[in-house]
């Protein structure tokens, strides 16, 4: 498969089948840059609608520009969406999920988890968050560090944000052992914490799960 980072939660996830590969892109939000001129997206899936996981003005040019690409929400993340300047897909998204529900699309196996964001504080009200595990391979738990159903390949692990600790990271790393894990939700750190939250995940990764940095933009082969 191949992972390109846009920063933040936004990844583009390349995964090879029996006609081609599929393309889902995860989380196109306002601190991620250089999503916008991808073509020949497959599927658009949404963890949640915080700000830094959904840019609607910029998905919308996004929606456009992929008329084909089927968009993945949960229910939180409709309202969201409901402005008549936004296409009708976006407006009534093809697929609207719940957690534990599994989808089949584009010869993806799509498996809904999570429920609720991570706590930030509780004064605050909750909001809904959903994880996406693609092939039974590729594990997004949007802002949440919820159970995994089964082994992954692929963890694309939050590493900073204000609902989380880097322990929690770490010890969510060491609970779900993945072949690779790769840092995203950064953006909120500065770049020498940024280095030193990669560097704590990779001396205390458990044995056999590798630590893979992706540059901005910069498409990766991931092999297993």
């Amino acid at each position: 498969m191949k992972l390109t980072h846009y920063g933040h939660a936004c990844v583009l996830v390349d995964l090879p089948g029996a006609e081609g590969s599929t393309r889902v892109l995860f989380d196109p939000g306002t601190y991620s840059q250089g999503f916008e001129d991808l073509r020949d997206v497959d599927l658009i899936m949404i963890t949640h609608a915080h700000p830094d996981h959904l840019d609607p003005n910029r998905l919308a040019a996004l929606v456009s520009a992929n008329p084909d690409a089927q968009l993945v929400v949960g229910e939180g993340t409709l309202a969201a969406l409901d402005d008549p300047a936004y296409p009708n897909s976006m407006r009534q998204p093809q697929h609207v999920v719940v957690p534990g529900q599994k989808l089949s699309l584009h010869g993806v196996e799509i498996v809904v988890t999570g429920g609720e964001h991570a706590c930030i504080h509780p004064a605050l009200p909750a909001s809904e968050n959903l994880g996406y595990l693609l092939n039974s391979s590729v594990f997004h738990p949007g802002d949440a560090f919820d159970e995994v159903p089964t082994a992954v390949d692929v963890l694309l692990l939050p590493i900073g944000g204000p609902w989380m600790k880097i322990g929690e990271g770490i010890d969510y790393l060491r609970s779900v052992a993945p072949r690779t894990v790769v840092p995203i939700h950064q953006a909120g750190l500065a770049e020498v914490h940024q280095n030193m939250h990669c560097q704590l995940l990779r001396n205390l990764a458990p044995e056999g799960s590798e630590v893979v940095v992706l540059e901005h933009a910069t498409p990766q082969d991931l092999s297993f």
